[in-house]
């Protein structure tokens, strides 16, 4: 009886320790996420960056910019225009180049000597052997409409410009004069060079009117005396502008001709003054005690012109970067133009 208990006992217990052993050896269940993905199981997949698309962008390439066409303006002023010869040579020094060159008075005679013959120690030479008689000869006999006849001015052009004709210039060049009976400007771009400076410097009440085409015409400086907008109208990109009738003084006036002279010179400062304003760098010459006739202090002009035209390099470089920048292109003007 006890035999058949303990076997009825014992036969569950087996059934159990049974069925336990074969879970014990049977294979290994895994956990039911490490079965499923990361999008099952609501995890956002991690993605390593991409390295380009993290990179900066290339800045597109730098588009061909023409070079600036530079026009050089050389204001009037009698003997203190020896100064535009030292703005031409700094210039030439540190290789400025310049297409255009627009002259009034003075500026008409260096501005012709340049424009003809791009070469400022050629033009030192020439400016150098200018003197007081090749502007000034005075006549009793055309006193009436100027005491100065201007023949001296036309010999000296015809002596030392070997164009007779201003389109036949290496440089473009532009003399500006007035038309006496209306007021209006007269612009010489071509013809002949005697005709414009001899137009360009005769100063009203000094030179007797240049007779040009039927018209009466006197010095550009009484509508224009540093016409920058004359060179923008030719097309100049950049104007440089030479100014050399800035606050002038002149206590020696012992004439008629020197109180004429200092009289339409002060005109001309007031009017350069709103002309300048265009400009995008002007230079200034510390000359204003010089006479419109002394032509003894050639040397100092000169110098002056040198000096002031250097303190304004960075000016200029810095004015032609910019015109670059602005069309979407970059200095130096070594890019190579698109076939």
């Amino acid at each position: 009886m006890r035999r058949g208990v303990a076997a009825l006992v014992s036969l569950p217990a087996l059934v159990a320790l049974t069925g336990l052993s074969a879970c014990a050896s049977g294979p290994e269940a895994k956990p039911v996420a490490a079965t499923r993905s990361a999008e099952d199981a609501g995890v956002p997949e991690t993605i390593a960056p991409d390295a380009a698309a993290l990179a900066e962008p290339e800045p597109p390439p730098p588009v061909y910019v023409a070079p600036p066409k530079i026009a050089l303006v050389l204001g009037g002023g009698g003997a203190r225009g020896f100064a535009h010869v030292g703005v031409l040579r700094v210039l030439a020094e540190e290789k400025i180049p310049i297409d255009l060159v627009v002259g009034t008075s003075v500026g008409s005679v260096i501005g012709a000597l340049y424009a003809a013959e791009p070469n400022v120690f050629e033009l030192e030479w020439k400016a150098f052997e200018i003197e007081k008689d090749d502007f000034i000869d005075y006549s009793l006999f055309s006193a009436k409409t100027g005491p100065v006849k201007g023949e001296a001015i036309q010999a000296f052009v015809r002596e030392h410009v070997k164009q007779q004709n201003i389109e036949e210039f290496p440089v473009r060049y532009v003399a500006v004069a007035t038309d006496l009976a209306t007021g209006r400007r007269v612009e010489f771009s071509s013809g002949p060079v005697v005709d414009a400076v001899r137009a360009s410097v005769a100063i009203p009440g000094v030179f007797t009117p240049a007779q040009v085409g039927g018209r009466a015409l006197v010095d550009g400086g009484v509508v224009a005396n540093i016409a920058v907008d004359t060179a923008r109208a030719h097309g100049a990109d950049l104007v440089i502008a030479s100014n050399i009738s800035h606050r002038v003084v002149n206590t020696d006036l012992n004439d008629v001709v020197d109180i004429t002279l200092q009289s339409i010179t002060i005109m001309m400062a007031e009017m350069a003054a709103e002309q300048l304003r265009d400009a995008d760098v002007v230079v200034t010459p510390p000359i204003s005690d010089v006479g419109t006739l002394d032509f003894s202090q050639k040397k100092r002009c000169m110098t002056a012109g040198i000096e002031s035209a250097r303190a304004q390099v960075p000016a200029i470089r810095k004015a032609i970067e910019a015109y670059y920048y602005a069309r979407g292109g970059v200095p130096p003007v070594n890019l190579v133009p698109p076939e």
